[in-house]
C-alpha cells in the first residue's frame, strides 16, 4: 500500500522530492502516513477533500485483496 500511495501523491506534488510515505502494521491493519510539502497539501487534499476521499478509496480496494484494513493519513 505504501508504493501505492507514493506514486499517486507524486503525480499530484509540484514537490515530489518532498512526498515521505510511512506504513506501519498492527495486526489486521495497517496505517499509512502521507507527508507532503505544506504548499502541496491542498493539492493532496483537494476541494473538500475529494482527491483524499480517492485516494483512499483507490487504496481501499486494492487493501481488499489482501483482507486487511487500511487507514491512510494526511499529516502536515
Amino acid at each position: 500500500m505504501k508504493e501505492l500511495v507514493e506514486v499517486i501523491a507524486k503525480a499530484l506534488v509540484e514537490n515530489p522530492d518532498e512526498v515521505v510515505v510511512t506504513e506501519t502494521a498492527e495486526g489486521n491493519s495497517v496505517l499509512v502516513e502521507l507527508r507532503v510539502a505544506p504548499s502541496d497539501m491542498g493539492k493532496v487534499i483537494g476541494r473538500q477533500g475529494r482527491i483524499a476521499k480517492a485516494i483512499r478509496s483507490v487504496v481501499k480496494a486494492a487493501s481488499s485483496k489482501e483482507d486487511k484494513k487500511v487507514v491512510v493519513e494526511i499529516i502536515q
